[in-house]
């Protein structure tokens, strides 16, 4: 021991002292003529070091933090801090605590934040910084969609195919009309310029009969609705609900994107060829894959560079193709095996990222996009309250009617109208690709986000609402029949 210690100190000692040999015989070189600063350059040098050791450290530090990285860091801390404070208080009210990640945007944004402490707020998150925030959202997104498209076993989905079908399709096309028609009162004074009016009824209209699987299937879980009959039926009802929805989203993203009808059915013409090689040449070659490895308890690193791969390729082509990225990361998802471990072991390497980390920062730039104090005069928010009684009068009445068109009691029909109004997560999706395409405005964009947090928040109050008007009414014990 003794002898390691002595060996340890000779050894640092020697090579300090060479250390200190070469730096003080090259205290008196100079740089070749060539290469040499000018003397104002040096006094410039001097006088900027010497102000930086000594008065202006504290800018120094400010600097540092003012980096792309560092800001970016400081800003993924801040919105992480926040979400986790307002998911965590949204929880105690019975809400999913997604409600309070979305608040949580609205709140760091120019709405809240930036309007009290507008200095603060230039200074977290300057403009030039989004694009950052950005670009990491969408790639949360992707592996977000990924995801859900996972959680789509398309074969179980048969076995209530026929009333899920006329209950999400239902509650598809009568909100989507609803849209439509407010979109016609709506359109001269919220489309922005160039925008015609087909995209803004069309976007419209898919705006307002998306709903939220994701946000659906946590609050059924939280309420120990999965296994009930009512449960099963509204999960495939939110599946063919998505599934629909993104490719009507697709479809419309490509009649905007391409300018014309002609080229829209073009890029509609690649997008079915694409996702018919999806399914009948990806889907098998991946399935072959993932059953050679059905009884292993670890994946195979191999596989999940594949599934990788596979994800960012169908997002890149899909993007390529012109009906967004999101799309095609979805449809990954859905292809992906689901009779093994596979499935469960894929989303468990995912999902933490996506919903943990990436998934907040889009709920914040969403919210740094918000500007709810343009929302200033009378007629705007009559426009707002117009536009969430038409959404809910859409999903949350033709849910209802069909559920009760195909033999459902009136209790759980009324159940499946409230929870297909929910929109959470996914309407914002819509909403921010309608804002990239610049068919919403700034207004519009904000009254649809309010819309999407309003059917969102009154999900859980409409079924507590619901459970207490069709409870079991206890019949009082005669004590005359003992």
């Amino acid at each position: 021991m003794k002898r390691s210690l002595l060996l340890y100190f000779v050894f640092i000692g020697f090579f300090a002292c060479l250390i200190w040999l070469v730096i003080d015989s090259g205290k008196n070189l100079k740089p070749i003529a060539g290469l040499s600063l000018t003397t104002e350059q040096t006094l410039h040098k001097t006088v900027e070091n010497n102000s930086t050791t000594t008065e202006n450290l504290w800018q120094q530090y400010l600097h540092n933090i003012k980096s792309p990285l560092g800001l970016l860091l400081l800003q993924i801390i801040t919105i992480l801090v926040v979400s986790k404070l307002f998911g965590t208080l949204i929880s105690k009210v019975r809400q999913p605590s997604v409600i309070g990640e979305m608040l949580a945007g609205i709140f760091l944004g120019p709405s809240i934040i930036g309007f009290i402490f507008p200095s603060f707020s230039a200074f977290l998150f300057p403009a030039g910084s989004l694009n950052n925030l950005q670009f990491l959202s969408q790639i949360g997104l992707a592996f977000f969609m990924f995801i859900i498209g996972m959680e789509l076993d398309i074969d179980k989905l048969k076995d209530k195919a026929h009333s899920a079908v006329v209950i999400s399709h239902t509650s598809i096309i009568f909100p989507y009309f609803l849209g439509v028609l407010v979109s016609y009162f709506l359109y001269e004074q919220f489309a922005p310029a160039n925008v015609s009016f087909l995209s803004f009824a069309l976007f419209m209209g898919i705006a307002v009969s998306i709903t939220a699987f994701p946000v659906l299937a946590k609050i059924l879980q939280e309420r120990g609705l999965t296994k009930t009959s009512m449960g099963t039926l509204v999960i495939v009802c939110a599946a063919f609900d998505d599934v629909t929805a993104w490719c009507i989203l697709a479809t419309v993203i490509a009649i905007v994107r391409a300018g014309s009808i002609i080229n829209a059915l073009f890029t509609i013409v690649l997008a079915s060829v694409f996702v018919l090689l999806m399914f009948y040449a990806v889907r098998p070659w991946i399935k072959k894959i993932s059953n050679k490895q059905a009884n292993s308890k670890h994946l195979n690193k191999t596989f999940v560079v594949i599934a990788f791969f596979v994800l960012l390729f169908s997002a890149f082509l899909t993007e390529a193709i012109g009906i967004h990225a999101l799309f095609g990361a979805f449809l990954a998802g859905v292809i992906m095996p689901h009779k093994s471990n596979v499935k469960v072991q894929l989303m468990e390497k995912i999902e933490d990222v996506s919903t943990l980390l990436l998934l907040p920062l889009f709920f914040a730039f969403t919210g740094l996009r918000t500007q709810i104090g343009l929302l200033n005069e009378g007629h705007l928010w009559i426009a707002c309250g117009l536009i969430i009684f038409m959404a809910v009068l859409g999903k949350f009445g033709g849910s209802t009617v069909a559920a009760k068109l195909t033999g459902q009691s009136w209790k759980d029909s009324l159940s499946i109208g409230a929870l297909m109004n929910t929109r959470g997560l996914m309407e914002l999706i819509v909403l921010n690709i309608g804002y990239d395409l610049k068919i919403l405005s700034s207004t519009l964009f904000a009254i649809m986000v309010i819309m999407a947090l309003s059917t969102t928040f009154m999900t859980g109050p409409l079924l507590d609402i619901i459970n207490y008007l069709f409870r079991e009414k206890k019949v009082p014990i005669n004590p005359k029949e003992f």
